[in-house]
Order: C-alpha cells, then sequence, then structure tokens
C-alpha cells in the first residue's frame, strides 16, 4: 500500500485516479474508494524482479482530481529490490589447463580458478573445494578456499604422474554450487640420471679373442622425457674396446683387436652416458675386464747359453749350475719343467753322465769325470711349459772340465824301465859347459799342473854335473880330472807345479 494523496476539494474535484511515470512493466497503481471518501492506493507487482538485472526502480506516482481543468500532484517512488539466492556459481572455464615444472618447491601456485555469483552479500561469497571421487588425483596440490589458488602440496615427480586430473565444486553462502574440472601437466625437468643396466657380461676373456668378440650387453635408459631422455654412450680412453648399437637402447661392447694377457692383463672399461638436458646429467658404468692367459709364449732362457765348470776326479752328483727359463705366460701355462734333449744312443757320452732337475734346472754330473780322457762336453736342455700343447725351447749347455793336479810327470829319457839302467859317455876332454845329457818328462795334466822343473837331487860328485832346472839339460860344471871317477852316478828330480806337486 501507498499514502494516499490528500485534495481539500471534494465531490468530482476530489481525487479520481492515481498513475505512474513513467510506466513499467513491473508495476500499477490500484486504487479503491472506502467509505467516508478514503482511498485505499497500492502498488501491484506484475512480474517478478530479477536484482541481477535492476536492483534499484525509480518512477513517479501521480494523483489526478476531477476538476476542470484537472489538478494533480506528485510524490518520488524509489524501490529497492532485495537479493534471493537466485544464482549459482559459475565457473570462467568449464575446464583449467596448466602447466608446472616437476622442480616446483612445494607452495609454488599452479593455477587459478575463478567462479562468479551474481548473487550479493553471503549468497555471492563463494569457496572452493576439492571433490573427492574415483580417478581423481588431487593429492598433491591444496586449494585456497577463498580465492581458488591451486597450490604445491608435495614435490612433483613427472616419472610418476605426468598429469594430475581433478574437480573443483564452488559453492555460495546460500548452499547453490557447480562443478569445474583441472588438468594440470607436469613438466618434465632433467632430474634423472641414465642408467646403465647390463644384461651379459663376458669375463674373463680369453686372450685369442677375435676383434669384434661382444664382451657385454647392457641398455641405457632415462627416467625422464624429450631431450631429457635422450642418451648418448661413449667409452673413455679405451683403445681396445669399442661400442656398437644393437637395437633400441641396447649397446654391444666389443674388442677392437686381439689382446695380449701379457701385456695387460686387466682392463678397466668405463661407460659414459649423457642425457641431452641442460645441464646434461652423466653416469658412468665401470667394466672391469679380465684376461683369460692362453699359452703363446714358450719358456724363454736368461741366457742364450750357459757354461759351467766341473773339476776332474768330482763327487758322484755334483751340482755344476743351473738354468732357468721364464714363461710371460700365467698358470699352467707359466709351470716350467727342463729335460735333457734325448741322444741317439741315449747311453753315449755326454748325456750318460749328466742330468737337470727337472723343477728347478739344477744341473748335475753323475759321475767322476777324468780331464785327460774329456776336457768338455755339450748338452742341450730343454725347457718346456705345461700347456696343451706344451711350448718349448732348447738351450745348449757347455760342461768346461778343470784340471786337477792327478797325474806325476813321466820321465821319458832316459828310459826307466831299462836293464841295465842308460848310460851316457862323456869324452875325457870334455869342457864346463858342455851338454853331457838330457831328461826329457812329460805331464798328462794341463796348465801350471804340466809345468816341470828339474833338480839334481843326488851325485856321485856333487860339484861335477849341474842340470837345468826348466829344460833338464845335464852339463858339465868344470872339467874332468884324473881324480873323478870313470862312472858318475846321478839321479835327477823332475817335479810338476801342481798344489801339492807330484814328482817323478
Amino acid at each position: 500500500p501507498v499514502a494516499a494523496a490528500q485534495d481539500l476539494d471534494i465531490g468530482s474535484n476530489d481525487i479520481q485516479a492515481y498513475i505512474v511515470i513513467p510506466e513499467n512493466d513491473y508495476f500499477h497503481v490500484f486504487s479503491q474508494k472506502l467509505h467516508e471518501g478514503n482511498m485505499n492506493v497500492e502498488l501491484v507487482l506484475q512480474k517478478p524482479l530479477d536484482r541481477e538485472k535492476q536492483s534499484e526502480l525509480d518512477f513517479t506516482l501521480i494523483a489526478t482530481d476531477g476538476g476542470s481543468p484537472p489538478r494533480s500532484g506528485t510524490t518520488q517512488i524509489h524501490i529497492l529490490v532485495l537479493d534471493v539466492n537466485d544464482n549459482e556459481p559459475i565457473f570462467t572455464q568449464d575446464l583449467y589447463t596448466g602447466q608446472i615444472l616437476e622442480s616446483a618447491p612445494e607452495g609454488s601456485l599452479a593455477l587459478t580458478v575463478l567462479a562468479k555469483d551474481a548473487d550479493v552479500g553471503l549468497n555471492g561469497d563463494v569457496s572452493y573445494q576439492f571433490i573427492q571421487g574415483v580417478g581423481q588425483n588431487q593429492s598433491s596440490f591444496a586449494i585456497n578456499e577463498k580465492n581458488g589458488e591451486i597450490l604445491v602440496l608435495k614435490t612433483l615427480d613427472f616419472e610418476s604422474a605426468q598429469k594430475h586430473k581433478f574437480s573443483i565444486r564452488a559453492t555460495d553462502g546460500g548452499g547453490l554450487s557447480t562443478i569445474c574440472h583441472v588438468l594440470i601437466e607436469v613438466v618434465d625437468v632433467n632430474d634423472n640420471a641414465p642408467e646403465v643396466v647390463v644384461s651379459s657380461f663376458n669375463s674373463p676373456l680369453p686372450e685369442n679373442a677375435g676383434p669384434g668378440t661382444v664382451v657385454a650387453i647392457f641398455t641405457v635408459r632415462d627416467q625422464d622425457s624429450s631431450v631429457n631422455g635422450e642418451i648418448y654412450c661413449a667409452l673413455e680412453d679405451e683403445l681396445s674396446f669399442t661400442l656398437r648399437p644393437a637395437f633400441g637402447n641396447y649397446y654391444e661392447l666389443v674388442t677392437v683387436s686381439t689382446l695380449d694377457r701379457e701385456e695387460r692383463a686387466q682392463h678397466i672399461v668405463v661407460v659414459t652416458a649423457a642425457d641431452a638436458g641442460t645441464p646434461p646429467l652423466t653416469t658412468t658404468h665401470t667394466f672391469t675386464v679380465e684376461i683369460a692367459d692362453v699359452n703363446d709364449n714358450a719358456p724363454v732362457f736368461n741366457q742364450t747359453s750357459y757354461t759351467m765348470f766341473v773339476h776332474e776326479n768330482n763327487v758322484p752328483a755334483v751340482l755344476v749350475g743351473t738354468v732357468n727359463a721364464t714363461d710371460a705366460d700365467a698358470g699352467p701355462n707359466a709351470k716350467v719343467s727342463y729335460s735333457l734333449v734325448p741322444a741317439h744312443p741315449a747311453e753315449q757320452e755326454p748325456y750318460s753322465c749328466v742330468s737337470v732337475n727337472s723343477e728347478n734346472g739344477h744341473v748335475f754330473v753323475l759321475r767322476p769325470l777324468d780331464y785327460e780322457k774329456l776336457k768338455q762336453l755339450e748338452v742341450v736342455v730343454s725347457a718346456a711349459d705345461a700347456g696343451s700343447p706344451a711350448l718349448s725351447s732348447n738351450v745348449t749347455v757347455r760342461l768346461v772340465v778343470v784340471d786337477e793336479n792327478d797325474n806325476a810327470p813321466l820321465v821319458l829319457h832316459p828310459a826307466q824301465d831299462s836293464s841295465p839302467p842308460s848310460s851316457e859317455l862323456v869324452p875325457a876332454w870334455a869342457e864346463a859347459g858342455d851338454l853331457v845329457s838330457k831328461v826329457v818328462a812329460a805331464d798328462a795334466d794341463s796348465g801350471q799342473n804340466s809345468w816341470l822343473s828339474y833338480e839334481l837331487l843326488r851325485a856321485t860328485e856333487p860339484g861335477l854335473f849341474a842340470v837345468g832346472a826348466q829344460n833338464g839339460e845335464v852339463r858339465l860344471r868344470r872339467p874332468l880330472t884324473d881324480r873323478d871317477s870313470v862312472k858318475q852316478k846321478l839321479v835327477v828330480l823332475v817335479r810338476d807345479n801342481g798344489r801339492p806337486p807330484l814328482s817323478a
């Protein structure tokens, strides 16, 4: 109801009608005469109001009397439309998409959702919540209920989940709500180094393995994506091996050339796998390749030949020296045994009197030797390894017999076994210094053992004769006289230079 207008006139000059200026679609005036001349005036709503379209209405109410000319009065009407929660929140997008680095720290903003509500006051206050449902994956995020900011709650991992899908409900203060969907893509960061996974590894490797022999098969993988997951492999400072791509991300480690254990028994092969990220991440894997020995080396003597000395009249089985050979191989292939190369027939000199220890190479003379019969001999010693087949080498051993003073001088002249004893004639006119005779002797020994000296041991006339110490010549020391005996007996001592000396 509206308060009625007042007119002091009566009758037809009193108020007759009310109108709204300007006319509108929402209100019209209903007036009704009451008793005693009063009038009931009401503004009648013709159709529902919509505050969100028009929150206020202003118009003029005119009261007109029935006079002539008619008179009127006006009043201003101001209508304030009150809000009713007749609008639900509306998201600006049905689907929100965003990207965030997997390395984003906790609390980082992933994206913001926004819902608007046309209502006002409490009815227009919007709050946001996650919808818990099957397939929803929002555990890594939190949402600000007031402003719709979606924040990182815990560390993300591209390799575990590349996309996070979930739904969000926006609810106004009056209980109306709406739903939107969110898709957050995790952007890969180069946070994973490549991995090297070995499928097979062949070690030890025979040293006679040919070029191209497969030593190992391995695969490389990187949990990152795109360029961060592209992997390149290389070897570090290794000339004996190379990498050969097989299929996919598989590689073969193969030999480049024939290996030699004696030169290098172990190879440390380092494989480096690097991705193409910025900066690149690398991983290394070490293969320790042991080289197995093959019997490809014969024993080698430490001398090209040996000379050993043995004194004659030696004791049986005397040690006279040692031969030594080494083998560059290993294990049984390097175990050396010694033997004499057989003679034909085996019992003939020199093999019958020489022996060699098969384990240590000691050389023995088995029986006494006689320098006067055998001054030196040569044997061939063989060194063989225990490989299969065995390899061997030979060396010549020369045994030199060292003379011992075991022979006394032998007087050849004058003959010692003649009967009667030998005699020499000396002319009566012989002068001092004349040669009377010569003692001839020989010694079967050698060297200083055969150097002979002569000495007049006894004589009938001690001062009549002299014997040359070096040549055994017997000469007169003075002329003969009538007083000298017609027969003179001389005893000459022949002595060698041995230690001790022997004589005759």
